[in-house]
């Protein structure tokens, strides 16, 4: 086993020690009866609110005197650190930031004798730690790490001073990514609610929310009175196009089938089709669930897949956002074909009674504006969690000894 890491803070040189799980974590046995009423105004925490892998609480936590408590809790202070026993492979752990029981399914763990409590969380998040909690769950029954297998662990330790510093910056990755998170959930939030007030809802005829400068009335259609359907067969020279549920028509080497899951597509190409730039694509066996968008280029598409040619009163990619709002989705599930979800169709007989409403071709531009502004945002938020998430795995994976 080495005795230092790849990467190390500046000064520090010294060797790193093997440190016992026994001698320097405290697993505590603080239980209390939430019943008393004395506890009711403190939050409850279970492996249940926590997100795997990012130390992060979902927003369903409640109060205990909410949650109907009868068995015994633990109780933590703001500091501690609350580690999910049941199941260790989905890694449910937190540095609390504030006081309140945990599930009896948790640990409340704290340092002690030498060891940094920020370092002994990032601890928590390594591969030898999750490899050691994994290996040692396997039981029959319910996955769980006892006590006695979580005081048989050792680990390896800097000073105290460079386990401050690591654990201080870890722990700062994790606030880094939990506020791009959160300013990546407004922006989702923000475009939910212009999905909801730039379009007319059930049964109105206009929307609640106007952009400035446009007064005229949306016309009511269906999408027969909108689309034509284009038959026309591709060539080999053409990029092959999808349509998913998540993204909307894109380019790649997979396709979705029935059930949602990614496959390679067919090397026959004879039957697939010839699409063009602004043509509406929705997958015939997804369109229920959202397969449904605009092409932005020249392909060519599934024989699963039926495309459509839009007149002058559309602006195209407007109605990427149009059709994949929940009333129109509901449409057209309602009108899709089959006897059990993984089975429906929507064909074209049943696309052309969809019904919307459309304003002018400007106002149309002027909404897109707003939502393809706000999808670039949520990218470039969505890009810059991801990279942080990726250089947190790069220190963990760096920032400790590995064996050998």
């Amino acid at each position: 086993m080495g005795n230092a890491p790849k990467l190390r803070f500046e000064g520090f040189t010294d060797a790193w020690e093997k440190r016992k799980w026994s001698d320097t974590v405290d697993i505590s046995t603080d239980m209390v009866d939430p019943k008393t009423g004395l506890y009711d105004n403190l939050p409850h925490v279970a492996p249940g609110n926590i997100e795997s892998f990012t130390g992060r609480l979902y927003d369903n936590v409640k109060l205990v005197k909410d949650e109907n408590l009868i068995s015994g809790k633990f109780r933590f202070t703001a500091g501690d650190i609350i580690y999910g026993k049941i199941n260790p492979q989905l890694g449910k752990y937190v540095y609390a930031a504030f006081s309140g029981l945990t599930s009896a399914d948790a640990y409340v763990l704290n340092a002690k004798n030498g060891v940094d409590q920020k370092y002994l969380y990032a601890v928590i998040q390594t591969q030898d730690f999750f490899d050691y909690s994994v290996s040692v769950s396997k039981r029959s029954g319910m996955p769980k790490i006892n006590r006695d297998e979580l005081n048989a662990y050792s680990f390896l330790a800097p000073s105290e001073e460079e386990q401050a510093r690591i654990g201080r910056f870890l722990i700062g990755l994790d606030s880094l990514i939990t506020l791009h998170q959160r300013k990546g959930d407004a922006l989702t939030r923000a475009k939910t609610f212009y999905l909801q007030n730039l379009f007319p809802q059930d049964g109105e005829k206009e929307p609640r929310l106007r952009l400035e400068g446009f007064t005229d009335s949306w016309n009511p259609y269906t999408l027969g009175d909108l689309y034509t359907e284009r038959n026309e067969r591709g060539n080999e020279t053409l990029q092959i196009l999808t349509v998913s549920i998540h993204t909307g028509v894109s380019d790649g080497a997979l396709e979705e089938d029935e059930l949602g899951k990614s496959v390679r597509r067919s090397e026959d190409k004879t039957l697939y089709k010839h699409v063009y730039a602004g043509d509406l694509i929705f997958n015939m066996m997804r369109a229920w669930q959202g397969a449904i968008g605009v092409a932005k280029s020249e392909g060519m598409i599934s024989p699963a897949y039926i495309s459509a040619i839009p007149d002058e009163r559309v602006y195209p990619p407007f109605m990427n956002y149009l059709l994949r709002r929940k009333e129109i989705i509901s449409q057209i599930n309602n009108l899709s074909y089959g006897v059990t979800d993984f089975r429906k169709r929507l064909y074209w007989d049943s696309f052309i009674k969809v019904k919307c409403s459309l304003p002018s071709v400007e106002e149309q531009k002027c909404i897109t504006d707003v939502f393809e502004q706000l999808d670039t945002l949520i990218t470039r938020q969505e890009h810059r969690i991801k990279a942080l998430k990726t250089l947190k795995k790069f220190m963990l994976q760096n920032m400790f000894p590995q064996e050998g």
